[in-house]
């Protein structure tokens, strides 16, 4: 039931990637030009240019903001990740496995869990 599960979540969020992998793009794209803006901004001497690279910026910055979809496909990313790492990840939990050891804390622990199910 486990890896049905991981299944079923990691194909939503495939398929949420997908659907917002071209928001991304851009929201990385702009990103970057924000970026090269900013040091065209700094390296600007003279008031006009620091005035068009502003407006530039803030043109940009709105692109950018436009793609708040693209943190949805972030988060899908983020998602499959884990599910790609919990895919094999077996449950060792140490309470509940049995251990061969007559130490009697070992023991109730393991009995005070089997009740608790």
């Amino acid at each position: 039931m486990k890896k049905f599960m991981l299944f079923a979540g990691g194909l939503v969020a495939l398929l949420l990637l997908l659907a917002n992998l071209g928001s991304m793009v851009l929201l990385g794209l702009s990103v970057w030009l924000l970026y090269i803006v900013f040091k065209k901004f700094v390296r600007s001497e003279s008031i006009f240019g620091k005035i068009g690279w502003a407006i530039l910026g803030l043109i940009i910055a709105s692109i950018a903001f436009s793609n708040l979809y693209a943190v949805i496909g972030l988060v899908a990313a983020y998602a499959l990740y884990v599910i790609y790492k919990n895919w094999n990840k077996e449950d060792d939990d140490p309470v509940v496995r049995v251990i061969e050891d007559d130490d009697p804390f070992t023991n109730f622990e393991r009995e005070w869990a089997e009740l608790n199910k």
